[in-house]
């Protein structure tokens, strides 16, 4: 009995050596937060490794979005701006001083309740510490996703950009096959059918004149002249005169 619980444990030492040396040796590190979902996903080359509960900004503290690359890191950070709370391996990832931190207020874990930054639990917010410490802040982003009206975190878009891109789905949207229904009264309005054939009809109809009759005759009047010179005698007018015109 001894010498089976020996051999698991030896087993279980050995698995947790492997995946720490392994972990040490991570090349790429992805922090995926998701603000909707509450959670992190911690990938490392690919792989998922990890997924935490997490608290993001509150309303009226939001967290951005948007992918970023941690430039700073400390292991016992206190905050000026918040009374000196405690943000134990803090990874800072805007200069705005939004960070991903340990938290101990881990009842609050899985809702909104920071005033912008990312709270983890201290024990995961070690772990992840000691993660991208090894692989190196170049090899690590963070990836921070919100809801559908959510533009991400980027100060050098305009709105005018902004404005751009919801030209190009509302364009895509009418290049779409006619829906049917409701949603019917917002598309834009196409030509009738019988206005169509009117059309096609007039065209056709110019078209058999003009092989029947290449040459249009215009009459024109002529002005009213008289033939005799004797003012006595009646005038003969003439009544008007013939004249080819071109097709």
């Amino acid at each position: 009995m001894r010498i089976g619980r020996l051999f698991c444990f030896i087993i279980a030492l050995a698995v947790s050596s492997f995946l720490t040396i392994s972990l040490a040796q991570a090349k790429r590190v992805e922090i995926v937060i998701s603000k909707v979902g509450q959670k992190m996903t911690v990938k490392v080359d690919g792989s998922v490794e990890y997924v935490w509960p997490v608290s993001t900004g509150a309303a009226g503290y939001e967290t951005p979005s948007g992918v970023f690359r941690p430039f700073r890191m400390e292991a016992e950070h206190f905050s000026k701006e918040w009374d000196d709370a405690p943000m134990p391996n803090s990874i800072f990832f805007t200069g705005e001083g939004h960070a991903i931190h340990g938290s101990f207020h881990v009842k609050s874990l899985g809702r909104k309740a920071s005033h912008g930054c990312v709270r983890l639990a201290p024990e995961n917010a070690a772990v992840l510490f000691e993660l991208v410490q090894s692989a190196g802040m170049s090899n690590t982003s963070i990836s921070l996703k919100g809801g559908f009206f959510d533009f991400s975190y980027q100060p050098k878009r305009s709105f005018a950009s902004v404005g751009k891109d919801l030209d190009k789905a509302i364009g895509a949207a009418a290049r779409r096959k006619p829906t049917k229904g409701f949603f019917a009264l917002f598309e834009a309005p196409k030509p009738k059918a019988k206005a169509k054939k009117v059309v096609a009809k007039k065209q056709a109809d110019k078209k058999s004149i003009a092989k029947k009759d290449p040459v249009k005759v215009a009459v024109t009047k002529a002005p009213a002249k008289c033939v005799s010179k004797d003012a006595k005698k009646p005038c003969k007018k003439l009544t008007g005169s013939v004249a080819p015109v071109a097709g």
